[in-house]
């Protein structure tokens, strides 16, 4: 059996932390359930024994207990609610933020509608709270009844038996036939939702190029899928719990007739046959909740599947050893990549290493694989094949956590978040206002940041939304500074700079480079490039040149040869 069948489920393991929880609830559901004999036990006693005797007494009696026997129900019901309310609250407190971290590790490496992951988590918890785990609380106790009804007579409580498996089947029947529309929503609602989330990034591009109306028949195509699907599923589950409904009715009133061609035959009493009708309906109840609750049940089981696998997809990482802080020799031994799902490599045996204290630059042409490489070497993907090592250890046997402390990156793509300028530069790090204060004057956009009405307490809005691009770029820059990392990695980081800007990225290298640290730069602009010790050139995924950057510099000038045309001359 491969590794991947012996790993223990997680998210199972997870749940047990909440077993507790759900036991009590269980235990609850037993004493609901014997509660409810309350009912058909004072009507047994009434017709069999007040009625024939006249007794005011114990006519009292019984309905003092039985007073009593609902209010401890209604008690234990609302404290089950409780329970569960509860057990909700702790499996979010043990799994969010283990499926958050899977998540961003995910989005990493595959990508994919990641807010729609977040609502699954939200969807099974709720299931936990909702009324139709109720169901499945007292579905189990339904052989009670049961049991009772066979007590009453035999006859009785063989029907009441048929009409429970009957009903059984016809919930897998409904289970058959809305399982695969249900599925095929689900996945158009998570496909409407990645589009949603992508079209409302680039609300600027929509509105500016006039791609509204495209945009919309686009987004349309996915959710009317899932209406036309969630139609499909809710017609099927109406007609079968229209059906389910019928024959629960038609089961309590036949068995009335069952229990009175019994008391016509003096076999029974008249209270075991009206009680039998109550135990009845009551062993009926649950199935016919679970049917009426499907979409959600199958909802919540749907989540949790996705759960599962993307927990599984992203194993938690063991405790390991702390390294020390690493020098910064950053070195990268024949790295191959293959995204998912392809079979064209993007990096081909890519090799090279740097020095602590040393700049590199790395240029090519448009596709050639810069920003993947600059991706591996903060660990953010991992190679197909090869290795990349800081101070001679893979990236990938540091502790995550551990090594981003001692790394820093500048992606192409500057996100801020939806926070204080300083939460973005300190990366969230309370009380380091000194750290983040150094890292935004490194950076050379101190001063610019008090110039603001709130400094450092100034809210970026979404995605840094109220500040200019270079505005953004020199914050990542600073955030990429922060608590001297040993590796700097820069995508592109003067896309967004003006010329002040283009000097105090520069100044910033500068000073990286005295503390000792390891910079890795993609750019193409030459002040950027002036910078740099050494130039790494990518094209299509190949390092064709490497080395000092008056080396490659010459050889990527040095004019080509034009051959000799010999002909007439005009």
């Amino acid at each position: 059996m491969s590794a991947h069948f012996k790993r223990p489920d997680e998210l199972r393991r997870l749940l047990q932390t909440c077993q507790g929880y759900f036991a009590t609830a269980g235990i609850f559901s037993l004493a609901i359930n014997l509660l409810y004999l309350a009912g058909p036990l004072y009507m047994l006693q009434i017709y069999d024994r007040v009625i024939s005797s006249a007794s005011e007494t114990t006519l009292l009696m019984l309905t003092i207990a039985l007073v009593l026997a609902f209010m401890a129900l209604a008690g234990l019901d609302a404290v089950r609610a409780r329970v569960l309310t509860r057990a909700s609250v702790r499996l979010d407190q043990k799994v969010a933020a283990r499926v958050m971290t899977a998540i961003i590790d995910r989005s990493a490496n595959a990508g994919g509608a990641r807010s729609q992951l977040v609502r699954d988590l939200d969807t099974f918890r709720q299931f936990i709270t909702g009324p139709g785990i109720n169901a499945v609380f007292d579905l189990p106790w339904a052989p009670i009844y049961i049991a009772v009804i066979l007590v009453l007579h035999p006859f009785l409580g063989a029907f009441a038996l048929g009409c429970t498996c009957l009903l059984i089947l016809m919930a897998v029947l409904n289970e058959w036939r809305v399982k695969l529309p249900l599925m095929e929503a689900g996945e158009s609602s998570a496909r409407n939702y990645s589009f949603t989330e992508m079209s409302l990034r680039n609300t600027e591009v929509v509105r500016a190029m006039g791609m509204t109306n495209g945009l919309l028949q686009r987004w349309r195509r996915d959710r009317d899928r899932m209406l036309e699907r969630q139609v499909v599923a809710s017609d099927r589950a109406a007609t079968m719990q229209s059906l389910i409904r019928f024959l629960r009715l038609a089961m309590q009133s036949l068995i009335l007739g069952l229990g009175a061609y019994l008391v016509i035959e003096r076999m029974t009493t008249a209270g075991s046959m009206f009680a039998a009708s109550i135990l009845l309906g009551r062993t009926l109840q649950p199935v016919e909740q679970l049917v009426g609750s499907w979409r959600n049940l199958v909802s919540a089981r749907a989540a949790f599947l996705r759960i599962r696998d993307l927990l599984s997809a992203s194993p938690a990482q063991a405790p390991g050893l702390s390294l020390p802080r690493p020098t910064g020799r950053l070195s990268v031994e024949g790295v191959t990549f293959v995204p998912p799902r392809s079979n064209k490599p993007i990096l081909k045996g890519v090799t090279f290493a740097i020095e602590p204290g040393e700049v590199l630059g790395i240029i090519g042409p448009s596709g050639a694989g810069k920003s993947t490489l600059s991706r591996h070497l903060v660990g953010v993907l991992l190679p197909t094949a090869g290795a990349v090592r800081i101070d001679g250890a893979e990236v990938s046997s540091w502790v995550k956590t551990s090594l981003g402390e001692h790394i820093g990156y500048l992606p192409q793509d500057i996100e801020l978040f939806a926070d204080t300028i300083a939460a973005n530069i300190s990366r969230f790090h309370e009380g380091q206002d000194q750290q983040t204060i150094l890292a935004a004057q490194m950076a050379g956009v101190h001063e610019m940041i008090l110039h603001l009405p709130e400094g450092y307490d100034t809210q970026v809005g979404d995605g840094g939304s109220i500040l200019s691009g270079g505005y953004r770029q020199r914050i990542g820059l600073a955030r990429a500074v922060f608590g001297n990392p040993s590796v700097v990695v820069l995508d592109e980081p003067s896309s967004n700079l003006d010329a002040d800007g283009d000097a105090a990225l520069a100044d910033c290298v500068l000073q990286l480079k005295k503390r000792g640290t390891s910079v890795v730069i993609v750019s193409h602009r030459p002040a950027t490039i002036g910078v740099v010790d050494k130039i790494l050139v990518l094209r299509d995924g190949v390092a064709e040149m490497f080395g000092p950057r008056a080396e490659i510099l010459a050889r990527l000038t040095r004019p080509v040869p034009v051959p000799a045309v010999q002909g007439k001359a005009i």
